[in-house]
Formats: C-alpha cells, structure tokens, sequence
C-alpha cells in the first residue's frame, strides 16, 4: 500500500511540541491479544521418549501421543477477534538433535483445501500453516518455518518487532510434510538445533507462535494476533517453556559445488579473435559456515558461484546516474539485515564482485563481465546482552582486459581493476522496554593501485564512511524516533578526487555555486548526513510523520553504497487517516495526504511536491487507489550537468489501479497514470499483470506495461561560446519523445515440490526521437533558444548536429534509437537431498538496434525474439555436508 505524508519544515515545530502532540494522540490502552507482563501464553514441549516422529505429515507416530495440543486460535481476518469455525490444534516435542511440531487443520470441506505445488519459499496462494519461534527471548526477532497443504516449506527471519518484515534471504536445513484425509489436512515439522540460534543455558524458554492462512476463506487464523490499528510481532508471542538439557550445536557445514557452462554466440565477427562461436568453462568452489559458540556464525565463501537464475532487466537509462539492481547472489543475501543502517545506504553489496571500472579500447575487446572474488567472509550473529553483529571482508582480483589492433595484428593486455579489500561492521544494540535500537556501521575500501598510472587517476584509492542511528520506540512501540548521523572521507589521486568533484553527485563546477569550490589540486573529499524524524505507526485512525535530512555537498558513498545526489537538506511528513474496521461495503481504506520539500546548501529550492492518496479494500477483496500529485516551481542544480542553476518546471500526475481478489486461483491487476507540465511535457504510462494456475503443478504469469513520454527539456550537450546569460557557455537541450513496452512471462511446472522446471522471459523494446533543439537563453530560466530561430540554422545526419549563425559553428551528437532486447532463462532445480541442489540452466540474451526513432508497437516484443545474440547453458552440482 503507498506511503501518504504530508510534510512541513521541521523547523516550524519545537522538538517539545513534537512530543507533546505524539502524547496527545497517544492511542487508548491496547486491545485483542496484547500481552500482559506474566499472563503471556504458555505451550509445553516435552521430550521425545522413544523413536522420533517420521515426518510424513500423518501425525500417526506413537511419539505424537505425548505432547498436549492447544487449539484456542483467534481469527485475525475477516472477524478480527473471533472464534475459527475451523479448529486448529498444535504441539511441540523435542529430542537431543531437534524440535518437532505438528498441527491439526480441520476443515468442513476437504476437497476445497488449496494445495497447489510451488517452490521453495514461494508459498504461493497455498494453505499454509507457519511456527514462529523467538528463540533468543529479545521479543524483538524471530525466525518462521512453513508447511503448505501441498507439502512446500518457507523460511523466513523476522529481523525487526514488524509482523510484515520478512527477510527470505534465511534458509535453514529443515525438514517438513503434510498430508490430506477426510477430517482436514495435517503438517509436521522437524528443525535440528544446529539450524537455530538461541542461548546457553539449562532450561530453554523460547517465544512462539502459530499462524493458519485459509485462502479460500481469506481466513488468518493466530494463536496470538496483532490487531490491525497497532503494530509489533515478536513482542507479543506466548512462552515455548520445557526445553531442557540442550545445548548450542557447533554448526560445522560445508557446501561444495562444482560447475561448468557453455556459450554459442550467433553470427561472431569473423576478424574476432576473442568471441569465436563457443566457450567452454568450469570451476570449482566451496562456502562453509561455523558457529562460533551460540550465538556467532562464521560464513566463508571461496570461489563462488555467483550464477544467477533471473538476468537484470533491461532498461534504457538517459539519466545522469547509475542504476541498482537487486543482489541475487546467496552469499550476500543470506544475514543481509544485519548490515541495514536506519539512513543512507552505506553498503551495497554488488559494489563486490562487479563489472571492472576501468575501460579498454581497441578493434576488438575482451572484458570480463565481473570481477573476481577468491575470497569473502562475514561474522553475524547476536549476543545475549541483545548486541546484533555483523561484519564482512572480502577482496576482489586483479583484472584485464585483452585488446586486439587489427593493423598490426597484436594482442595486447591493459588492467581494468586492482586488487581490492572491502570491510563492513555492524553493530546494534537493543534496549528498553518496547525493543529500542541504537547502533553504528562502518564501511572501508582499499585499492592496490601501485603501477598502474591509468587506473590511479580515475579510481579513489581509499574509501570510509560509517554513522550511528538510533530508533527510540516509546508508548508500547506505537511512537518512533528515528534519526542518524554519519561522514564519508575519500582519497587518491588528485585527479581521481576532481572526478569526484564534478561528478553528477555534487557538480562542484556550477559557475552559480558559491558556496562550493572546485580544487583540481584536493587529494581527499569528506562529508556528513543526518536526520531525525518522528512517527506514529499505531493508532485506531490517524497516523503521521514529521522528519527532515540532510547530506553535505561531499558526503559520498559510490565506492561502497549508494547515493545518487549530495547537498540536499529535506523535510517532510504525512497525515493518514484509516479505517481498519469493516463497513457496510468497505472492508478497509486510508487517505493520506504526502509533500516534501527539498533545498540544496545554496538555500536555492529544489523540489517541491504535494500528494493525495485514497487507498480502499472491498468487501469482496478486491482493492482499488487513485492519487494525485503535483509538483510547484524550483530550481535544479542538476538538469544542466554541471552548469548554472535552472528552473524546473510545475506539473502534475493522477493515476489509479485495481486488483481483484488476492486469493483468486486467476489474479490480476491494471495500473495507470497520465502527467504533464506546465510547458507541455507530458506522459503516461499503463501496465497489467495476470496470474493464473492450471491444476496444481503448472503456475503462468504475465506483466506487461507500456510507457510515452514527451520529455520537453532532456540534456543533450555543453558547448563554448555561450552569452554571458550563461557564463559563456551554450547548455543544449531538445524534446524527446520516447516510447517503451515490456513484458515478463513465467510458465512453471512443479513436478514435485523439490523438483521444478522454471521458464523466464523478458522481451523488451524502447524508442526515442530528439526534435526541436535550444540552448538555455539565461540561467534559473527554462526558456530555450530553439535552433532554426533567431538567425540560426540547424542541420543534421546521423545523428551529428551542426549550428550555424550565432557566433562561430559548433556541433554536437544527438542520436534517436531503437532498442530491442529479450533475456530468457529455463531452469531445472532438483533439491535432491535437503541443502543440495542440482541446478539445469539454459539463458538466452539478445539485442539489436532497429527502426531508431519509431514508436514501438506490440510487434516490437515478436522482432525483439529474433534478435541476434548467445546461448548459455551451464549446470551446477551443490551438496550440503553438516560436519558436526
């Protein structure tokens, strides 16, 4: 659901204000199943006498006679509050090596149980039963484990008090079934200790519980819930007591693999002597994780795979900043919470491992795709004083790429990358009553870039930032104080610190800024951020938040994080009223109401922007928003890429969506919106989504969308010999007029829920013309000189530009494309033993250039299959080994 604020200077309210109106709205005494200090739910687990279960989802082991099952669930949806008519009962046993549990789902109607096959951790629209387990007693995180009636498992951690925050990247060696008769279905559980982390002592007490999710009922059943109008999770689960005599396994595993891959690339050029029609590779590598006494893991990674299953999408990016992609790769993902400041994003973990950032020319080039990484290790875990801890080194090869001079028929080698060391430490502890945190982080990077003058020039040699942030939760966790304060410090070269300098981050050579100096001679730039914000997250009605930020003109995080523009200074804030309750023909809604303002340290205005959203749920689940923003007059010291300050237009979007029922065996959703701005510009965008299930193996989905933008002043180049209007320089700008559609399929077929076959594909094709060129006529103005008037003539081939009649010529490149390109995967993953994994994997990916200018069309996805382009077939070999 979209985030609705309203925002004002945090300036204009005293902090004591800001306080006493948080306690004013502070929200009456909690209701439902908020616990109790010392009247919190018990269940009893009792040891194992005998053989253990076998888990095969029957229930009907001698062992299961033990334990007492409790059935008093409450309904979370529709009726929050009541009794299931559906009973549901649970229990817990436990032996030297594991914890076993089962569950009793009875239902009126068997035939009707939604058990439909999906992978791991994708539970699909499956009914599902989930154990909740806090095995570190904070009340604050916990770990869930899922069987669906279908049989699939899912893991997942919990790494804040948030009912809604999952982190899938934990995935434990665990066992699970489920089965089906004529009184309703059954799942069993088996979790090894080894798999979990939890203290040392005598007598375990663990927080637990139990969620059932009956789709066909859009029915959420809980031992302990969380009312819709207030928040937390962890913080409210009963007391798992009767553990005894266990204690923290040592946690020694290893998990080698061995790969090999083929490519066959279509049509290579014959003069190539790089990419001939096929390659052939293989590699060998290996990841280990140690648990260093109970409550730190080691994690170890030597040569990893870092295949991918999905490829990044494609895109067309015309902007002046990088784009980010999700991380995919296991080692970085798994624990990846641990290293999330509250603030900027210090760490991106794709930084490691990423294509080299040096360049190579010639006739014909081979350069490698990613860098290496012969090594990588992190240290996570959570102490008993509530200290979390994470920390990360990994170093990065030495890499080059390979040139080819066609005149003189030599091969020669230049260095694209230096060997490089990465560090992240994060610690956080918590306090309080309602689970406050209070942390830092810290990220370092080194490069060797000894012998290589090239390189030295264009990469920082050294690189640390780092912060502390706290968020201090009062009134039951109802209210937040969230804030941070961090720094940044580069080093290198001088003319690697100027390229920082006048990068897209900060533009220190704007002739307006005086408040900045550029300095060819700097060998170090340093900065700082912080902010503080104040949010009411639980409440019957209304909830709102006040905050403001800031990062100086050379705070920089692009060696290890992210960021993508410094000197801003923020505030913002939002007021939303919802309705939890279900009405005649409502079942929820929210309206909210969102702005924020932003000033660079110039003081010059930014961006400004007020939004309306109304977001509601029917009856019949099906949910609808509309919303409305518009966007007032500022200044940008960015559009002109380095020169003076000019004024960014006002505008306008309104857009809408409906989905139907969640639960639906045939789900689908249409999303549009349509903007424009005051001197013409305009766009809009539609888009769909459709998934269906064909029986109980097969699984297809399809989103498609379709985007047309009339950009009225997109940059093009700068160029000498400008009025003094313009510090002497000519900024070029032209309408652009894009079109782009894309679609994403998926056919999978579940065979078993181990064993499944998975076909991707993403046809994509973009278009965009430039037409009516100008030069800016004066500084924080808009207005264009448009070419062709005013005594200039403007004409063009291929793309290349030349003005005449307003001073000496001058030229530049403007050139319309054409982009076609489709990335398709089928893969075979067989987890054939649990841990390991057999992984098939057949990837195409093709491209081409056509039709540059055109509006692409529906057929634009058919040309796009057609493209020119490779093969990749590769297979991989995983196998799980617990030592001990």
């Amino acid at each position: 659901m979209p985030r609705v604020q309203l925002a004002f200077r945090v300036n204009s309210l005293p902090f004591a204000g800001l306080v006493a109106l948080a306690l004013s709205l502070a929200p009456p005494a909690a209701t439902g199943q908020t616990p109790v200090p010392g009247q919190r739910k018990q269940m009893q687990a009792v040891r194992v006498t005998g053989p253990g279960p076998h888990i095969d989802g029957r229930l009907d082991d001698p062992a299961w006679s033990g334990p007492r099952f409790v059935s008093d669930f409450l309904q979370k949806e529709p009726n929050e509050g009541t009794v299931p008519e559906w009973r549901t009962e649970v229990a817990i046993m436990y032996d030297d090596q594991a914890v076993y549990a089962a569950a009793r789902m009875y239902c009126d109607a068997p035939s009707k149980i939604v058990k439909e096959l999906n992978r791991r951790d994708d539970v699909g629209n499956a009914e599902v039963m989930i154990l909740s387990l806090d095995t570190y007693l904070d009340r604050r995180t916990s770990y869930d484990f899922a069987v669906t009636a279908g049989g699939g498992l899912m893991d997942r951690y919990h790494p804040e008090d948030l009912e809604h925050y999952n982190d899938y990247s934990f995935n434990a060696v665990w066992d699970g079934a489920a089965s089906i008769d004529s009184l309703g279905w059954y799942a069993e559980f088996r979790i090894p200790f080894s798999q979990l982390r939890f203290n040392n002592s005598d007598e375990q007490t663990w927080g637990i519980n139990w969620n059932r999710w009956i789709p066909a009922r859009n029915e959420d059943d809980f031992w302990i819930y969380t009312p819709r109008n207030e928040t937390g999770w962890a913080s409210r689960f009963g007391d798992l007591v009767g553990i005894r005599g266990v204690e923290p396994s040592r946690r020694l595993e290893l998990l080698p693999y061995v790969a090999g891959d083929s490519r066959f690339r279509e049509d290579p050029h014959p003069a190539d002597p790089f990419h001939e029609g096929s390659e052939l590779d293989s590699r060998i590598g290996a990841d280990l994780k140690l648990g260093l006494g109970p409550n730190l893991t080691l994690d170890a990674t030597f040569n990893p795979d870092f295949g991918q299953v999905e490829a990044d999408p494609a895109e067309v990016n015309l902007t002046a900043y990088e784009t980010y992609f999700e991380e995919r790769r296991p080692f970085f993902i798994e624990g990846s919470q641990l290293f999330q400041a509250n603030g900027p994003s210090y760490f991106y973990s794709r930084r490691i491992g990423g294509a080299p950032k040096g360049d190579a020319e010639g006739d014909f080039v081979e350069f490698p795709q990613s860098t290496t990484i012969p090594a990588a290790a992190k240290l996570t875990g959570r102490l008993p004083s509530g200290l979390s801890v994470g920390t990360l080194l990994a170093v990065t090869g030495r890499e080059t790429a390979n040139v080819f001079d066609t005149l003189t028929g030599i091969t020669s080698h230049t260095r694209v990358e230096p060997v490089t060391g990465y560090g992240v430490v994060r610690l956080q502890q918590e306090f309080g009553e309602d689970a406050s945190t209070a942390g830092i982080i810290l990220t370092g990077l080194t490069r060797d870039l000894s012998g290589d003058p090239h390189l030295k020039e264009a990469l920082r040699e050294d690189a640390i930032s780092g912060g502390a942030d706290w968020n201090w939760r009062f009134g039951g966790g109802a209210y937040e104080l969230r804030g941070y304060a961090g720094f940044s410090h580069i080093a290198g070269d001088s003319n690697a610190i100027l390229a920082a300098q006048t990068s897209s981050a900060r533009y220190y050579q704007r002739p307006d800024a005086d408040y900045v100096t550029l300095d060819p001679s700097r060998t170090s730039l340093s900065g700082y951020t912080a902010s503080l914000s104040l949010d009411r997250n639980s409440g019957r009605h209304w909830l709102w938040s006040l905050g403001g930020s800031t990062e100086s003109p050379g705070f920089d995080l692009n060696d290890a994080g992210i960021l993508n523009t410094a000197d801003d200074i923020d505030a913002w804030g939002n007021l939303r009223y919802r309705e939890t309750q279900p009405g005649a023909h409502l079942r929820s809604y929210s309206i909210g109401l969102y702005s924020n303002s932003t000033w660079n340290y110039g003081g010059s205005h930014q961006f400004g922007n007020l939004e309306l959203n109304i977001n509601t749920t029917f009856k019949n689940y099906w949910s609808a928003y509309v919303f409305t923003n518009g966007h007032v007059r500022a200044q940008s010291d960015n559009m002109t890429r380095g020169g003076p300050s000019m004024r960014a237009t006002s505008g306008y979007t309104i857009g809408g969506g409906v989905n139907n029922n969640f639960t639906a065996r045939t789900q689908y959703g249409f999303d549009g919106s349509y903007s424009r701005n005051e001197i013409g510009g305009w766009g809009y965008g539609v888009s769909g989504e459709l998934e269906t299930r064909i029986g109980e193996r097969v699984a297809l989905g399809v989103e498609t969308g379709y985007e047309r933008i009339n950009t009225s002043r997109q940059y093009v180049a700068t160029r000498p010999g400008g009025p003094e209007s313009t510090y002497g320089m000519r900024y070029v700008f032209a309408w652009l007029d894009q079109s782009e559609v894309a679609t994403q399929f998926r056919v999978n077929y579940y065979f078993t829920p181990d064993l499944s076959l998975e076909v991707y594909g993403e046809p994509f094709a973009s278009s965009g013309r430039y037409f009516d060129f100008g030069e800016l006529r004066r500084a924080r103005d808009t207005e264009l000189k448009t070419y062709g008037t005013d005594g200039t003539t403007i004409t063009g081939e291929d793309g290349v530009y030349e003005v005449t009649g307003d001073g000496d010529p001058f030229t530049f490149s403007a050139n319309d494309y054409g982009y076609l390109s489709f990335r398709s995967n089928v893969v075979l993953r067989w987890e054939f033993r649990r841990g390991s994994t057999l992984y098939l994997v057949w990837q195409q990916n093709r491209s081409d250039d056509d039709r540059p200018g055109e509006h692409v069309r529906l057929r634009s996805l058919f040309d796009s299959v057609g493209s020119p382009g490779e093969n990749f077939l590769a297979v991989k070999v995983s196998y799980w080994i617990p030592v001990s």
